[in-house]
């Protein structure tokens, strides 16, 4: 088995909608130069080599930000670095690995937010098992018009998804644990590496690792703080239990002592 981390595009925005800390306020990129927090908000995908198949982790952002993400206002608040015809996106991190998304075997969705589940119509279901979790579907199925907070419904309408439920493995060695709170259906990701250890990738369960603490501090865009909190204390237990090294959803300062595709992996 081979893990490898994959760029799927940076984001920059106000940390505040990360980490509620400091007494920050919320800005726009029209005001990222008055004195306020503004840093790079990095998404990745994990691709899993497997005897059984080839597993995906999230999608990261499209490459259309600009215009799929204006009606929502996503745009002026979490625009991305990337040039719309350039490197750093989903497709050309699988290029440089020589795979296409036909090469995916399955794909599961922490969830369903534009920045994680926007790529998910890349993949055909007849090739790919494409997993998300049943609360997280049922949710996002039930919001009406273009979007709700950051799940934008083009993204995943239509899109046949197979729904899961709590802790549950996917392949050996492979896992996801339910992790709600900053969505109705949130998932973190468990693999159980031979020579590496067990690794967690936390996705939007945990955003930082100032935000893991402890203690845990709350973040932006959170549908339910308390069960946000009980998720991160899942994971703290887990770790505990595991000596897993937790990988957070979007840490640009963790990003820089983490091995990316193509330059390494982990086994």
């Amino acid at each position: 088995m081979k893990v490898h981390i994959l760029s799927t595009g940076t984001m920059q925005a106000d940390l505040t909608w990360l980490l509620l800390k400091g007494g920050r306020t919320i800005r726009s990129r029209h005001q990222k130069n008055d004195p306020v927090v503004w840093e790079d908000v990095p998404t990745h995908a994990v691709l899993i080599e497997h005897p059984e198949g080839n597993i995906l982790w999230d999608t990261g952002v499209p490459r259309d930000w600009e215009q799929r993400w204006a009606p929502t206002g996503f745009h002026d608040f979490f625009p991305v670095t990337e040039e719309a015809d350039g490197p750093g996106y989903l497709d050309t991190s699988l290029a440089q690995l020589e795979m296409t998304t036909d090469d995916i075997d399955t794909l599961i969705l922490s969830h369903l937010h534009f920045d994680h589940a926007a790529n998910a119509k890349m993949f055909d279901p007849k090739k790919t098992r494409i997993i998300a979790n049943d609360k997280e579907i049922d949710g996002a199925s039930k919001i009406e018009g273009y979007s709700a907070g950051a799940h934008i419904v083009d993204d995943y309408k239509g899109l046949e998804m197979e729904a899961i439920s709590g802790d549950a493995e996917i392949v050996p060695g492979v896992s996801v644990i339910e992790t709600p709170g900053h969505t109705w259906g949130t998932m973190s990701l468990r693999v159980d590496l031979p020579e590496s250890g067990t690794k967690i990738f936390t996705s939007d369960a945990v955003y930082l690792s100032e935000s893991y603490g402890p203690p845990a501090v709350g973040a932006g865009i959170v549908w339910n703080n308390l069960a946000w909190l009980e998720s991160v204390e899942k994971l703290r237990r887990i770790q505990e239990q595991t000596g897993a090294e937790m990988i957070f959803g979007h840490d640009a300062e963790q990003k820089k002592g983490l091995t990316f595709a193509p330059d390494g992996y982990y086994k």
